[in-house]
C-alpha cells in the first residue's frame, strides 16, 4: 500500500494580514501563482472569494503534457486564519491542503501544510519519488518567487519540506 506524504511550506510576506487573505482567498489568482508551462486554467465560474462548499474545476498539463481534469472543494474557511481544499477528482487518492496565515512582526506568515496519496500502491510510491515530488518542488519554488516578486521578502528563506 502506498503511503500518505506531508509537504510544508512556509513563507513571510511583508502585507497586512487583509491583503494577503484577499490575494489567497480569490481562486482566480490561483493561475497567476502556478508555472505557466502547466497550463493551468479555472474552467468553473468563481466567485472572488472563497467559502466552505464551493467546487473549483480545472485543466492542467502537470506531467509529460498530458491534460487532466482535477476538481477540488474548499471544505473549512475561517476568515483570514485558514482554508482548505481536498480533491474530490483528480490524479491523487488523497489530496488535502491547507492553507494557514497569520500576523507577525511586520507582516504575515503563510504556511501550507499537503497531505497526499499516489494512487496504484508501491508503483505510486516509485511515481512520487520519480515524477511527482519533484514535480510539486518545483510548483512550490515557482510560488515561492512568483509571491516574493509581488509582494516582497522578509525572514528566512522559505523552503518546501517533504516529510
Amino acid at each position: 500500500m502506498s503511503i500518505v506524504y506531508k509537504l510544508t511550506v512556509t513563507q513571510q510576506m511583508p502585507v497586512d494580514l487583509d491583503t494577503a487573505w484577499r490575494f489567497f482567498s480569490n481562486p482566480a489568482n490561483l493561475q497567476s501563482i502556478t508555472p505557466g508551462n502547466m497550463s493551468f486554467t479555472v474552467t468553473s465560474k468563481q466567485q472572488d472569494f472563497m467559502y466552505a462548499g464551493q467546487v473549483i474545476e480545472y485543466t492542467l498539463k502537470p506531467l509529460l503534457g498530458i491534460s487532466m481534469y482535477w476538481m477540488t472543494e474548499i471544505t473549512h474557511v475561517q476568515d483570514k486564519t485558514y482554508f482548505v481544499d481536498e480533491q474530490r477528482f483528480g490524479p491523487y487518492s488523497l489530496w488535502h491542503h491547507q492553507h494557514h496565515f497569520k500576523e507577525i512582526a511586520g507582516g504575515v506568515e503563510m504556511t501550507d501544510l499537503v497531505h497526499y496519496k499516489i494512487p496504484y500502491w508501491f508503483v505510486g510510491d516509485i511515481a512520487n519519488s520519480v515524477l511527482v515530488r519533484p514535480k510539486l518542488k518545483e510548483i512550490f519554488a515557482f510560488r515561492i518567487k512568483t509571491i516574493t516578486g509581488m509582494f516582497g521578502k522578509m525572514g528566512e528563506e522559505p523552503v518546501v519540506k517533504f516529510f
